[in-house]
């Protein structure tokens, strides 16, 4: 399995390399600042792609953007944190400041078992470090919520419901995830 990772300018980048690693796929990292023509040619070789984690609002992830408006019907996605934010976005969703500041705070999330959660315990504790999150009012009919957090009710999953595009608002890749390396593998078979 190839993946491509566009990496948001994100520190936690090598995390998930490492998982995805660890789950014998081949990994490609490239910067959200390559362009498109490069991107394109990268791409075509890519099994799978994830859209990392990364600072500042997802309209600004041009590579992220650009990878879920041109392959979101072509190729599985994964989106982590921002990457998440940004298929909301890029879908027709909107993202707006979350009810709570989350920097490194883990908390409880119940899904609805669907092939991301295949075996994952319900509910499992995620780490979160997001100030935006996506607005569930605005969420369009082709992207459906498939986990959230128990204390607050944050969106913490989506997918879409035609292609095999998903998005997590929770780090995966955080060792206080105790669950991730699982939905990293989930994805893996998904994206088969």
């Amino acid at each position: 399995m190839r993946v491509l990772v566009i990496d948001n300018i994100d520190s936690f980048v090598y995390n998930l390399v490492q998982y995805l690693g660890i789950l014998k796929a081949e990994v490609k990292v490239v910067q959200n600042t390559i362009s498109e023509k490069n991107l394109d040619g990268i791409i075509k070789d890519a099994d799978a792609i994830v859209l990392s984690p990364g600072p500042g609002k997802p309209s600004d992830a041009k590579a992220t953007n650009y990878a879920i408006r041109k392959y979101g019907g072509l190729k599985p996605i994964l989106g982590v944190c921002l990457g998440h934010q940004a298929i909301a976005e890029q879908y027709g969703g909107v993202v707006t400041y979350a009810g709570k500041l989350m920097h490194g705070k883990t908390c409880m999330i119940k899904h609805d078992n669907s092939e991301l959660f295949k075996n994952v315990a319900n509910p499992f504790e995620a780490t979160r470090y997001h100030s935006l999150a996506v607005e569930r009012e605005s969420l369009p009919d082709c992207l459906e919520v498939t986990a959230e957090s128990v204390d607050d009710g944050e969106i913490m999953a989506i997918k879409h419901k035609e292609y095999r595009v998903y998005g997590v608002q929770f780090h995966p890749e955080s060792i206080l995830t105790k669950e991730g390396l699982k939905i990293m593998k989930n994805f893996l078979e998904v994206s088969k």
